[in-house]
């Protein structure tokens, strides 16, 4: 009996973490370059057999004599296909069409993100508004006289008049699964490499590829799930207090 609050106390926590994802994503839906997130859980000893192996190799034992279906957490996967672009017709607006990151320097090292609508700080550097630095192909952030600019495909920027300027740096990896995403939305790795091939639109950016109607369908599913599980609580709650009510009484 006191095996299945331990089960229904994970799930609801379970399904609490979940609903904060599909929250999040929500919130999001029109933050330019962002990417959805999906929440997985997986039992407990499932967890402890990824984390430490079968640490006795002799005699083997079967995990079903310590089967559990308490949830543990398992792990955040990012989806990271593209968005559907978005004209703005704003200057300092840059959409990737393809694989890549544009590389921002922080306070904290640079990071990578594929949200391109940019300001210019007091200094005239192209920058991500209040996180850093818009950083070019060599690494070096991108000083602009003007926010009067022409872009062409390959993200190299001139003035209105045809002088060159810079070329925004577009970064891609290996693998992105292995990338890191901090609390402002941004993505951290190594092995950065720059993107030669890639296309980028002046004057547009990425949408955030949130699929609103599958988020909405998961949120009512995992409410559904949390108050499942909270009733058969209160289920579990009045049975063992009437269970110990009737066993006072036969004493």
């Amino acid at each position: 009996m006191l095996k299945g609050f331990y089960n229904l106390t994970s799930g609801m926590l379970s399904q609490g973490r979940r609903l904060d994802v599909v929250a999040n994503n929500m919130t999001n839906i029109s933050t330019a370059g962002y990417k959805a997130e999906q929440y997985t859980d997986r039992t407990f000893d499932e967890v402890m057999v990824s984390r430490i192996g079968n640490v006795i190799k002799s005699p083997y034992q079967t995990m079903e004599t310590y089967q559990s279906h308490i949830l543990a957490p398992d792990h955040l996967y990012t989806d990271f296909t593209q968005g559907a672009p978005e004209e703005t017709n704003l200057p300092l607006d840059f959409c990737i069409q393809g694989e890549g990151f544009f590389a921002i320097q922080t306070e904290d090292g640079v990071a990578y993100t594929r949200a391109g609508s940019f300001t210019l700080d007091n200094d005239g550097y192209l920058c991500l508004s209040e996180l850093g630095r818009v950083l070019d192909r060599e690494g070096n952030p991108i000083q602009l006289p003007t926010d009067r600019l022409n872009a062409d495909a390959e993200g190299n920027l001139s003035t209105e008049g045809g002088e060159y300027l810079a070329t925004l740096g577009v970064y891609m990896f290996e693998d992105n699964g292995e990338l890191e995403r901090t609390p402002y939305g941004l993505f951290t790795g190594d092995g950065a490499q720059v993107n030669e091939d890639v296309t980028i639109l002046h004057k547009w950016v990425e949408r955030s590829n949130v699929n609103l109607v599958q988020e909405m369908v998961s949120m009512m599913t995992t409410q559904r799930a949390l108050q499942s599980a909270a009733q058969m609580s209160k289920i579990y709650d009045q049975i063992i207090t009437r269970a110990v009510n009737d066993i006072g009484r036969m004493q």
